[in-house]
């Protein structure tokens, strides 16, 4: 028999034995009795027995292969009672409990059975963080509102480009690299134009998951991030909500039943809206006029509803909505806006008898941004907009392996018209749909002590006609209870392209569009070898090594080391002088003149380290990144606008008062300077509307800019010190008022936004903006 055959027939029965043996599962979902609110990454286990998971984002654990027998089933988390509860289980049971947590009124020293205790074995956990509201409050809220944005810039490989129109580059990654999902809904900008804060209202997240490189299958479509977002399902007990205030932002959030549960096992309903507003240009000129007379040009609205139904069983659907705008006038630079609406929802099913659980997710959103800018007379204008929908199936076959396999499609259109920096138009209109299917095992060794959690994409472009075999692996070695190694890796696509260039001393314009067809027809190599260019698709590889050490109780290091090859880019042509047509004068141009984009290679490396604390009242977290970031365009080599070689940001957080209901943060962030393209000159530049037959002596020209050699020098260090101090009142049972006062920039450091290649003058990010807010939740 052939040696194929025999493997897969072994593979069989081991997946059989492992789906269809004498044992049992307890399976269900873990709920705050408070609020009804899913209870996230809390521990649920058999007592006296090595049988234990951790709840997922929905609240949702599986105890699965346990012996026929009389158990106590326990479920723990900090701040909560233990909850305790006596159970049998038969031989095939598949027992669903739901599980609901009191709130302790005892003040816990520690948890000694600790979810994240059991996560640090059992997940592989290479290059990805996870963040609750909790974290985020323990950063100085800019301007007296939290925001996730905020802590983003903390995370290690993360590079953050400025306080006023700011991106985030993830490991070498532009932000067109990067995937933001909510709620499994796409969303194409996450940022506001004030980089302090996001369209996301923190009050509303429940959980994010920010996966920096080595992501698994169940993700695709992007080269470098994912930043997963998951919302709060709104209070299932009673009608509640917040309002806040401050100088930046006001913000409003509501949220109750829509029916009630008339027992612990019956369907209820909830819903949740936010909105939030910035009436920063008013405001700013009664509190911060010495930053501008005429006030600060940022304003934005965000508005996000969800309503929940839920099963008995604690199968639900969610159906949500969204509408973001921005608007923002830099003078003498820019004047751009961009507006984002969707809708859509999402369900997660527990099948009875079955032990699957089954998840997905359907979904439209549409984002339009336009910008016109002092050096261009014309305007530029980018639309993307579409649906997504999935759906995976996770068998839970043992203790703590599992397997998953999902659908996804993706289907948009772009509509992008865009003028280079020699105002040559470079427009598309397209198409495009994606459809990518995975798989993925998870497998951890009795002795717990191995994890290979390999999973395996395919992505099919369909526009492109090309597919994407992409490989990917988790490795992770508990070397011992303190000492943990982790490796990950695997192969990455994508077909929508940035376009944004590097002779912008500003990056404001973030349009969309997929991979063109007025692409060039070969490449030169580093090595000075020609290569045909066969291929659409953006592509890179990623490899991660790196180690977690517990140093001490409650304090804990990572550190890993990451390589990210792009095979291949594609960017927008920002030297097209010629039209790529049949005329013969323009056939015997270099593409580097006439096609409208380009194709690159690159590479980024570097090291990241994290240091934390957290225990009691305490709070310290630091972080470091070195980078290393090229791109190779055929003709140099050159650092991307975004090459920033050390990152530092120290958070420290202390919570104090007989009550606790003190709190003060600090926050320190140092960053080396980015490259730019420096101005080598200046000419006339004329406008040759009519061609051959534009009588130029009679033109009028505009100033036109001579470029420097490409990002060959660098703007000065950046570093920023944020403070905040809290207080909390407890009004009445459901009611607490808390008030912030606070500064971003305390020393008003005069760190560089860009220099005006016009006038030769230096404009500075923000000053130091004090700010004072208030909060009344209800």
């Amino acid at each position: 028999m052939p040696y194929p055959k025999v493997t897969g027939i072994l593979f069989f029965l081991w997946f059989s034995v492992e789906l269809f043996a004498q044992t049992a599962s307890i399976r269900g979902f873990i709920y705050t009795k408070e609020d009804g609110e899913p209870s996230i990454f809390t521990l649920v286990y058999l007592k006296g027995t090595s049988y234990g998971v951790s709840s997922d984002v929905n609240g949702y654990y599986s105890i699965s292969k346990i012996p026929p027998g009389n158990y106590t089933l326990m479920a723990t988390a900090i701040g909560y009672d233990t909850i305790k509860e006596n159970i049998s289980v038969k031989t095939n049971d598949i027992i669903t409990k739901k599980i609901y947590l009191i709130k302790s009124n005892l003040q816990l020293k520690t948890v000694e059975v600790s979810a994240e205790a059991e996560a640090k074995k059992s997940d592989a956990r290479v290059s990805v963080y996870t963040i609750t509201p909790k974290d985020i409050n323990r950063i100085p809220a800019v301007g007296g509102q939290p925001d996730i944005a905020q802590y983003l810039q903390l995370i290690p490989g993360v590079v953050f480009t400025g306080d006023q129109g700011g991106q985030l580059y993830i490991r070498g990654g532009s932000p067109v690299e990067n995937k933001v999902l909510l709620d499994g809904m796409i969303i194409y900008n996450p940022f506001h134009s004030i980089g302090l804060f996001s369209v996301f209202d923190m009050d509303i997240i429940r959980n994010a998951s920010v996966y920096t490189g080595g992501f698994g299958a169940q993700y695709g479509g992007r080269l470098s991030s994912i930043m997963d977002f998951t919302t709060r399902d709104g209070n299932k007990k009673r009608y509640s909500g917040k309002v806040s205030l401050s100088p930046f932002v006001g913000s409003l959030l509501l949220e109750g039943p829509i029916f009630k549960a008339k027992t612990e096992e019956g369907a209820d309903g909830s819903f949740i809206l936010s909105a939030k507003t910035s009436y920063l240009p008013t405001t700013s000129k009664l509190f911060y006029s010495y930053v501008n007379p005429n006030g600060l040009p940022f304003s934005f609205n965000d508005i996000y509803g969800k309503a929940v139904f839920s099963a008995g069983n604690g199968s639900k659907l969610n159906l949500f909505g969204f509408h973001y705008d921005d608007h923002v006038n830099y003078p003498n630079v820019a004047d751009f806006n961009w507006n984002e609406n969707g809708f859509g929802g999402n369900f997660v099913v527990v099948p009875n008898g079955s032990p699957v659980l089954i998840q997905g997710n359907f979904a439209y959103s549409n984002y339009d941004i336009g910008l016109t800018t002092q050096n261009s007379p014309n305007p530029s204008s980018s639309n993307i907009g579409g649906f997504n929908m999935g759906t995976n199936l996770t068998y839970y076959l043992s203790r703590k392996n599992t397997l998953t396999y999902g659908i996804e499609v993706v289907n948009y259109s772009t509509n992008f018209d865009f003028y280079n920096a020699v105002n040559r138009e470079i427009t598309q209109q397209d198409n495009s749909t994606e459809l990518g299917t995975y798989v993925s095992y998870k497998f951890l060794s009795k002795n717990e002590k191995l994890l290979i959690e390999p999973s395996f994409r395919v992505q099919y472009y369909a526009t492109l006609q090309a597919i994407s075999p992409e490989p990917r692996l988790d490795i992770k070695y508990n070397f011992t209870d303190r000492i943990r190694f982790k490796f990950a890796g695997g192969w990455y696509s994508q077909n929508l392209v940035s376009a944004t260039s590097e002779l912008d001393v500003v990056n404001l314009f973030y349009g969309y569009l997929s991979s063109p067809d007025n692409l060039q027809s070969t490449f030169t190599n580093q090595n000075g070898t020609v290569t045909d260019v066969t291929s659409r698709l953006q592509k890179a590889n990623h490899i991660i090594f790196g180690f977690e050490f517990d140093l001490m109780k409650h304090l804990d290091m990572n550190i890993e080391a990451y390589r990210k090859n792009y095979t291949q880019l594609i960017v927008i042509n920002p030297l097209k002088i010629y039209d790529d047509n049949s005329n013969p004068d323009n056939e015997a141009q270099p593409d580097y003149l006439k096609k409208d984009f380009l194709v690159e290679t690159g590479m980024a490396q570097g090291v990241d380290l994290t240091l934390k604390y957290d225990y009691k009242r305490f709070y310290f977290w630091l972080t470091y990144s070195l980078a290393y970031v090229n791109v190779w365009d055929g003709m140099e080599l050159y650092f991307p606008s975004y090459d920033r070689r050390n990152t530092i940001n120290l958070v420290g957080s202390y919570t104090f008062g007989k009550d606790l209901n003190w709190e003060v943060n600090a926050r320190w962030t140092f960053g080396s300077g980015f490259p730019f393209t420096p101005t080598a000159g200046y000419y006339e530049q004329l406008n040759f509307a009519n061609n051959i037959n534009t009588n130029y002596t009679a033109t009028n020209g505009i100033l036109g800019i001579l470029y420097g050699d490409i990002n060959s020098a660098r703007l000065p260090t950046y570093h920023r010190l944020d403070i905040s101090i809290k207080r909390k009142f407890e009004l009445t049972e459901h009611s607490r008022l808390e008030l912030s006062a606070g500064a971003t920039n305390v020393y008003d450091r005069d760190n560089i936004f860009y220099y005006d290649r016009i006038t030769n003058l230096r404009v500075n990010q923000l000053p130091i903006l004090p700010s004072i807010s208030a909060s009344l939740t209800f």
